[in-house]
């Protein structure tokens, strides 16, 4: 199917934030058409099955801030189902790998770090993470560990405003048929060309003018929702250029996070939902979810450089070193029980380079930068443009609202 020569709001991107402002634009009487670069929708959020009919999250996985977060009722009207167990991550260890007592000083030592965290982002000057750990802290690698699991990267490299900034509610739920999923039907009824990479936006002069893989079309406004690493590379370049969004983008880079799914072969005492996590005293570890929802599988995350360098190492990397880790833990006859079903590799992904975003120290403020619009026609949404939600799908799908009632030159209510 051919591109229409014009449409009145064209939406960059299929991701959460793109769906979000084609639904918002429903009713309006203003056409809108979403250009995505992959074949699918849905961004970095893409449920796929594996396995024995597992599904498995490979981007996006919790409804974090569960009480808040405007998926909850989209589920509940498109009838997902939605698991609000507790999740495994402040559990005890299985197997008690991390004794108790050491549980609890590795957790009271992250609380009275993230109280530190808060007070140093009272100050008026900005300063990095990772200088608010306490000298010679035994905890401070794990410390460091889970900023990788939180902000893509270690702490060294994140804002303390911006981490302070997150707002976490601390209610988590799950969806058992997968939160991609749940987005992909959320934008079925979204028009979108599929396979139309936008290479130009061309803005100086009206109406907007935008080059794709697919042939060129016009139009009156544009909303732009693509992560910030493609546009800190200028994968789409502006005319005029847009050297503000350019460099805010570039002090929100995407960090590194990444899952495997591991399928459980033959008997084993493993408890449904279960955590698997040693005191192993370094940052670069894995963090492990036993048998989600009770399914015969374990599913482990990565984040930041020790990610990055397992991407870079290739396929059956990140599988290899989850079995390696998990077997140090339980024993080696868990070898034969394990089998790779498949893995994330954000960073390589060519439309995504990344799996979130976090802010730089010292540029906080780039977050509402990046959200400005450009002469009232070009506008900016997803999760790096959400001031307390980014990282989140619920963060980008409320910036992709609020950049297409900006568009529609309706006066945003809320976040």
């Amino acid at each position: 199917m051919s591109l229409p020569s014009h449409i009145d709001i064209a939406i960059i991107g299929a991701g959460a934030a793109g769906l979000a402002a084609a639904r918002t634009l429903e009713g309006s009487n203003l056409s809108s058409l979403i250009l995505e670069a992959r074949e699918r929708i849905g961004g970095r959020a893409h449920t796929v099955i594996v396995g024995d009919g597992i599904p498995f999250d490979l981007g996006c996985g919790w409804l974090h801030s569960a009480d808040q977060n405007p998926f909850v009722p989209i589920a509940d009207q498109l009838g997902f189902a939605i698991d609000r167990s507790t999740p495994p991550w402040r559990q005890r260890s299985y197997r008690d790998v991390f004794p108790q007592a050491e549980r609890a000083a590795f957790f009271a030592a992250m609380d009275a770090f993230f109280t530190r965290v808060h007070a140093a982002a009272q100050c008026s000057t900005d300063s990095t993470a990772s200088d608010h750990l306490e000298s010679s802290n035994r905890w401070n690698p794990m410390i460091d560990a889970v900023s990788t699991y939180i902000n893509g990267c270690e702490l060294d490299q994140v804002s303390v405003i911006d981490l302070d900034a997150y707002e976490d509610t601390e209610i988590n739920w799950r969806l058992p048929h997968g939160y991609g999923a749940l987005i992909a039907a959320y934008g079925a009824p979204c028009p979108v060309a599929l396979g139309c990479n936008v290479t130009r936006i061309d803005h100086a002069g009206a109406p907007i003018r935008i080059e794709t893989s697919r042939g060129a079309l016009s139009a009156d406004k544009v909303i732009v929702c693509v992560p910030t690493d493609l546009i800190a590379a200028e994968a789409i370049r502006f005319h005029p250029a847009l050297p503000d969004k350019v460099e805010a983008a570039a002090m929100l880079p995407l960090g590194a996070d990444d899952k495997v799914m591991l399928a459980l072969i033959g008997d084993n005492d493993l408890p449904a939902d279960g955590n698997l996590r040693a005191p192993t005293m370094r940052t670069a570890m894995g963090t492990y979810h036993l048998r989600p929802f009770g399914r015969n599988c374990i599913e482990g995350f990565f984040g930041g450089r020790y990610a990055r360098e397992l991407e870079d190492a290739g396929d059956g990397a990140m599988a290899a070193a989850a079995i390696d880790e998990i077997v140090s833990l339980l024993g080696s006859d868990f070898r034969s029980k394990l089998r790779p079903l498949a893995e994330s590799r954000w960073s390589r992904d060519p439309f995504a380079r990344g799996s979130y975003s976090h802010a730089l120290p010292g540029h906080a403020d780039k977050r509402a930068v990046l959200a400005a619009s450009v002469d009232g026609r070009i506008f900016f949404a997803g999760e790096a443009t959400s001031p307390d939600f980014f990282t989140t799908a619920h963060g980008a799908q409320q910036s992709g609202v609020r950049a297409a009632r900006q568009a529609m030159g309706v006066k945003s209510r809320g976040k």
